[in-house]
């Protein structure tokens, strides 16, 4: 099986050398970068399966670093590191994109617990639905992760936001609770999770304001309802 190709980018020289050798002693393969603009670097001249970014860092601090990123390849998976715990930091974190946030001191074998399941939804192996989905003006096919308009449009989505989209079309016109999507999506339904999946609602219905007459409706107290 090929090794998950990762983008360690962390400042601190004997915290990225115990990370990287960790991680490769583990089976993946890490390149590992000392400041934002290497890391930069490093991602426009490879190919990565994820990405764990450190946030305080000179010449460009992780927040930047990932905006950048984000421009180029707005799906791969993001884990920010961090010795700072405030709540606004996790919430801009969240709201970059991030599938996870961890910080130090932690667990390693934590770390690699959130590696794999991050790396497991964002391939292919979860999807077990091939057939396309029509609703609406839309057709959607989760394996390949297209959402496409009669206009012509298609998007790419996200894993997150396939994982998502497809869960609230198999329950259309129902409620399906913010606990049930947030476990079964993010594997957890705290604080910070429900915040990051606000986020990708508000993607979702971005992309689906091509047609007026479907809704993602936010049902205080409840969840969320796709009708159309």
């Amino acid at each position: 099986m090929q090794k998950a190709n990762i983008l360690l980018v962390e400042d601190e020289k004997n915290f990225g050398i115990v990370m990287r050798d960790y991680l490769q002693m583990n089976g993946f393969s890490v390149n590992w970068c000392e400041d934002g603009l290497m890391g930069l670097s490093q991602f426009h001249k490879n190919n990565f399966d994820l990405c764990i970014i450190d946030v305080m860092m000179p010449k460009m601090d992780g927040f930047t670093l990932v905006e950048e990123i984000r421009k180029t390849n707005p799906h791969v998976p993001v884990l920010f590191l961090t010795a700072r715990s405030m709540r606004e930091d996790m919430l801009k974190g969240y709201k970059l994109g991030a599938d996870d946030y961890i910080i130090k001191p932690f667990d390693t074998e934590l770390l690699l617990l959130k590696l794999s399941v991050i790396l497991k939804r964002s391939s292919s192996t979860e999807i077990i639905e091939e057939k396309e989905l029509s609703f609406s003006e839309f057709t959607y096919a989760h394996q390949m992760r297209l959402l496409s308009h009669s206009s012509g449009t298609q998007n790419k989505l996200s894993p997150k936001e396939s994982d998502l989209l497809n869960l609230l079309l198999q329950n259309r016109n129902k409620v399906v609770s913010k606990s049930t999507l947030l476990q079964k999506i993010w594997k957890t339904d705290d604080y910070f999770a429900g915040r990051s999946m606000d986020v990708y609602i508000v993607k979702l219905r971005k992309y689906l304001e091509a047609d007026k007459g479907i809704i993602i409706e936010n049902i205080h107290g409840s969840g969320y309802c796709l009708k159309c």
